[in-house]
C-alpha cells in the first residue's frame, strides 16, 4: 500500500533507500488513470521500493519544492536525492523497467 506524505512526513520517508513519489490530485484524469499502477507497484516492490503519494493541492509547497508543474509526475529518490523523474502517464512495464534498473 502506498503511504501518503505531507510536509512533516515527507524528508523523512525519501531519506533511505528507494523511494517513488506519485504527486496527484483528486480532479487529474491521467492521476487516476495511473492510481492502479501505482497500487500495483507499491504490492510488487514491497520491501524494496517504498511507494509513496503527495496530493498537490493538499501540499502545494511540496510541488513548488520539486518544481512540479503538471501531474501526474513520479520522482524516484534514492537515499534521499531526487534520481529521476517521468512526468504524465505510462504504462506499468516502464516503470518496472526504471525500478528494477536502480535495484540492481
Amino acid at each position: 500500500m502506498e503511504k501518503e506524505l505531507n510536509q512533516e512526513n515527507f524528508d523523512s520517508a525519501i531519506s533511505s533507500g528507494l523511494v517513488l513519489v506519485d504527486f496527484w490530485a483528486s480532479w487529474c484524469g491521467p492521476c487516476k488513470m495511473l492510481a492502479p499502477t501505482i497500487e500495483a507497484l507499491a504490492e510488487e516492490y514491497d520491501g524494496r521500493v517504498s511507494v509513496c503519494k503527495v496530493d498537490v493541492d493538499a501540499c502545494p509547497e511540496l510541488a513548488a519544492r520539486f518544481n512540479i508543474y503538471s501531474i501526474p509526475t513520479v520522482l524516484i529518490f534514492k537515499d534521499g536525492d531526487e534520481a529521476q523523474s517521468i512526468i504524465g502517464y505510462h504504462l506499468k512495464r516502464e516503470y518496472t523497467a526504471i525500478l528494477d534498473g536502480y535495484l540492481k
